[in-house]
């Protein structure tokens, strides 16, 4: 049973960092200037949940689940100019160092082949693994609309763990006055038979309890009761990775040499406030395996260069 049980973990937290990088579905082919449009308009119709939430900051979210596919949007707003979130975004390798603050993503690493970026994704367990031990995931980065005021990028894997497909990950942004920016991150993928089988045997054991951020309900005490299962999994991963993006921004300022120790401890931070949801291990032992894997991942992209080949 024991090995059953670690099994069934291991299973929901690979899967769990790998539909991260999952997004938007037929709106993720609009074009550049009909999606900047799009994004304009959902900011203004939120602008209350903006201001109001349970985050208490700008950010809110939404997912559903529809026939085989499940979707996550987080929406929110950086302290950033956009020409600063953009010039970040837009450069692939910048995604390997946001991504692999995740603890689930172990080591990311990037490449180009005949014009196309590929990225890499190391998938482990929520404590430090060697990147033979992990799950790989190649991922298509596209820059798929870029001008003054949108920008529009996709990951995107054809399959993934466990007979899931159409794995995608879409962020847009767009400027607001006063030099921030609103950004969209939208997560979906392609259920299957084993992947079910896999969160049904996690959530009735290890997983139990686990919920995610959207209210359903209150309980007899009147406090809030929030969704679990497959929804609540991808909500959570969701978040991580919005903070993921955030933490690597607030840390640009600082000199080059500081900047992965304190975005690892910065990412910790933001993620804490949100125990209920987001707490998986202590900070020091987070930070511990963090930086055994950051080595890691520095000695796998030697091998590849710059990446151009």
């Amino acid at each position: 049973m024991y090995k059953i049980r670690n099994l069934s973990k291991f299973f929901l937290f690979t899967v769990a960092a790998a539909i991260l990088f999952s997004a938007g579905s037929v709106s993720s082919v609009e074009k550049p200037r009909q999606g900047g449009d799009i994004l304009l308009d959902t900011y203004h119709r939120n602008m209350a949940k903006l201001e109001r939430n349970s985050f208490g900051f700008p950010l809110f979210l939404e997912s559903f689940e529809q026939d085989d596919r499940v979707n996550v949007d987080v929406y929110g707003i950086f302290d950033y100019p956009f020409s600063s979130v953009v010039n970040v975004l837009k450069v692939p390798a910048n995604w390997c160092d946001i991504v692999s603050l995740h603890p689930n993503v172990k080591v990311c690493t990037y490449k180009e082949l005949t014009g196309v970026w590929l990225l890499t994704f190391y998938i482990g367990r929520k404590v430090y693994q060697p990147p033979e031990d992990t799950r790989q995931v190649i991922y298509r980065y596209r820059n798929i609309g870029q001008h003054q005021r949108y920008l529009d990028i996709i990951l995107s894997a054809d399959e993934g763990p466990f007979g899931t497909k159409d794995h995608r990950m879409r962020f847009e942004a767009l400027p607001l006055d006063g030099g921030r920016t609103f950004v969209h991150v939208s997560y979906s993928y392609n259920n299957s038979v084993a992947l079910r089988l896999a969160e049904k045997a996690y959530f009735a054991t290890l997983g139990w309890g686990k919920v995610g951020f959207t209210v359903t309900g209150a309980d007899r005490n009147g406090k809030p009761v929030y969704i679990g299962g497959p929804r609540g999994a991808i909500e959570r991963n969701a978040v991580r990775y919005y903070f993921a993006i955030q933490a690597f921004m607030n840390t640009l300022r600082y000199p080059e040499e500081s900047r992965f120790s304190m975005r690892i401890s910065e990412w910790y931070d933001l993620t804490n406030r949100y125990r209920k949801q987001l707490f998986d291990l202590d900070k020091k032992e987070y930070l511990t395996f963090k930086t055994k894997e950051h080595t890691n991942q520095l000695i796998l992209q030697r091998r590849f260069g710059t990446g151009h080949q």
